[in-house]
């Protein structure tokens, strides 16, 4: 890897992150296409620490708000006095399937996961269920039902997005995606439901990103990949964003996620001409 490489896969991640397309898809995509070696899944949760600040830059109000409520709640002896607090808790325990799944499966997520193969048919998949939630979604309308925002989740519907974060396992989902989708059949307002991922997201990235960099620290900072490399890439993939979290939010207030699923489906199948053609090897 090389500076200007380094450069490049840093503004996929942050590029992608956030929208429903799969950072992880891309990240091992765009490689495949222009000839350069599989930066692997321990290069792919160490760059997420920028994406990660970024995240926590964009929501500081909220985040310094639960964790307050939080350890104002445990030293009161009152886990859940207020609605920031329990927001902290549910995120909270909205975190345990993924890091349950994500153990459970680190051999496969690292190897057999990641074959392109794998990914393209993700990108199929999780545009139908897009499509469908959507549907779903618009019939609540339709209806005159209220789509619900932060303040109307119960633990019902964190419950389901948790379980929803876990198909991001699978490179090519997405984690926005998913968690996104299942925010939808929750009854979740589109930018609630990006709101709630983002949150969601960061005990699970932060672990991830701690393990595969103790784990890993050989292999991420030798002559192939390199200690400046990763440092620019995340830095790059935090600034880009940043931005993403920005255009996410506010096209979601006026817009569906229709323009991500036509993304995901051209991806897919065009993944899979290049494979089946033989111009792209799915290892």
């Amino acid at each position: 890897m090389d500076i200007v490489q380094a450069i490049i896969l840093g503004i996929i991640q942050g590029l992608t992150e956030f929208l429903p397309i799969s950072s992880t898809g891309h990240l091992r995509i765009i490689p495949a296409l222009l000839g350069w070696n599989d930066p692997g899944a321990a290069f792919t949760a160490v760059i997420q620490f920028g994406t990660l600040v970024a995240v926590l830059l964009y929501f500081r109000k909220d985040i310094a708000a639960i964790m307050a409520a939080v350890i104002k709640g445990v030293l009161d002896r009152k886990l859940f006095h207020s609605r920031d607090a329990q927001l902290g808790w549910m995120i909270g325990a909205g975190t345990i399937p993924i890091v349950f799944f994500g153990l459970l499966l680190k051999h496969q997520i690292e190897t057999s996961f990641r074959s392109l193969y794998v990914i393209s048919a993700s990108f199929i998949l999780l545009a139908v269920m897009l499509i469908i939630a959507e549907h779903f979604t618009k019939k609540k309308i339709a209806r005159g039902e209220k789509l619900k925002s932060l303040d109307d989740l119960s633990w019902k519907e964190i419950i389901a997005v948790s379980f929803w974060q876990c198909v991001a396992l699978i490179p090519g989902s997405s984690r926005s995606g998913t968690t996104i989708t299942g925010g939808l059949f929750s009854g979740m307002s589109r930018e609630t439901a990006a709101r709630f991922s983002f949150l969601l997201s960061l005990p699970s990235v932060f672990a991830a990103g701690i393990l595969e960099l103790v784990k890993e620290r050989e292999v991420l900072m030798s002559s192939d990949i390199g200690l400046i490399n990763l440092a620019v890439a995340t830095v790059v993939s935090g600034v880009v964003g940043y931005a993403s979290i920005a255009f996410l939010l506010n096209y979601l207030k006026t817009h569906t996620t229709y323009l991500f699923i036509v993304y995901r489906i051209i991806v897919g199948f065009g993944l899979l001409y290049l494979l089946n053609t033989g111009l792209l090897s799915a290892v």
